[in-house]
């Protein structure tokens, strides 16, 4: 663009995020909705952190991954739905330039983090399920700590490098954003720089941060399911599967709903599509990770079972010494 183009356009200083519609009673319907799944999933995660930490034997490698996706997942909702929250409540649908890119920013790295993540807790049920008798010396603490942090490092890391780059694009109108929420193409698409290196850039960071533990953890399941078909009996192939079971169904709902977004080509008749899909697995599947880990796992309910009894109990204690009083 020339320095005569530049100066005859105006420099936008906030995006307009559409969202899903327009009308005041489908904002009330939205904001009920997204209200209640906020509680439900801040309270479902909390819950999950905080058996984890309360009790001894959920202190493995699995339950310290499952603690890591139940902290992930909580930031990932908390990036996202109290701007909508917001939004829907007093109608204004504007959020600055750098606000924009602060949420693009965190939902990025989160997304990449939780790639990594699933990746790690794969493997770890590999190990568990394929490699028993070395599970205990190769799963120690030591590099259950490391695969967390490398997770977390390594998807705010990877993130920095586009942001850097949508960061210095110009943005000289249109403003709106055909999305709930600040994503990389949907912003990219709305400057009036040369946007072709960012695209591609893009798309390199996103099939790095994606397919390299999409394959790990599809290796991962497909070893166990292979090892858990040559077990001779039902009753020790249920056993054997059900140690991962939960991990796989979180597994496909959130790369089932991801590859659908990146498969499908962002043209208008695929805008909505688009979205439709991107609430699953930035809405939904923190939702369902505890619930499906709570009802799924029997470890978890006789913790949540054991802490409920707990609790009891010290209510029972307090009502007995307020009356001694």
């Amino acid at each position: 663009m020339s320095q005569l183009e530049w100066k005859n356009k105006t420099a936008v200083t906030e995006f307009i995020l559409l969202g899903f519609g327009n009308g005041p009673e489908l904002h009330s319907l939205l904001f009920l909705m997204c209200l209640a799944i906020y509680i439900v999933t801040i309270t479902g995660n909390i819950s999950i952190i905080v058996l984890v930490m309360a009790n001894r034997h959920l202190h493995t490698p699995m339950y310290f991954f499952l603690g890591n996706l139940s902290c992930l997942e909580i930031c990932y909702s908390s990036n996202i739905l109290p701007r909508m929250l917001f939004s829907y409540l007093d109608g204004d649908r504007s959020i600055s330039v750098n606000g924009c890119f602060t949420q693009y920013y965190f939902f990025g790295c989160l997304a990449a983090a939780e790639c990594y993540l699933l990746a790690a807790m794969s493997y770890d049920r590999y190990l568990a399920v394929c490699r028993p008798l070395h599970y205990p010396l190769c799963m120690n603490g030591k590099l259950c700590l490391q695969l967390g942090a490398a997770s977390w490092i390594s998807g705010f890391l990877s993130n920095s490098i586009l942001m850097f780059l949508i960061s210095n694009l110009d943005f000289c109108g249109p403003n709106e954003i055909e999305h709930f929420f600040c994503d990389s193409f949907p912003i990219i698409k709305l400057s009036c720089s040369d946007i072709h290196v960012a695209e591609l850039v893009t798309s390199v960071v996103a099939g790095i941060c994606s397919l390299p533990p999409f394959l790990l953890t599809f290796s991962s399941y497909f070893s166990i399911i292979v090892i858990v078909m040559r077990i001779p009996s039902a009753t020790g192939r249920k056993k054997a599967f059900s140690t991962c079971s939960s991990h796989l169904i979180v597994v496909i709902l959130f790369y089932w709903s991801i590859l659908t977004v990146c498969v499908f080509p962002h043209y208008n008749t695929r805008i909505s599509l688009n979205k439709v899909f991107s609430v699953f697995y930035t809405i939904l599947t923190p939702l369902v990770n505890p619930l499906i880990y709570s009802l799924r796992n029997k470890e978890v309910k006789e913790a949540l079972q054991k802490q409920t009894s707990k609790l009891l109990d010290f209510r029972e204690l307090f009502c007995i010494f307020k009356k001694g009083k």
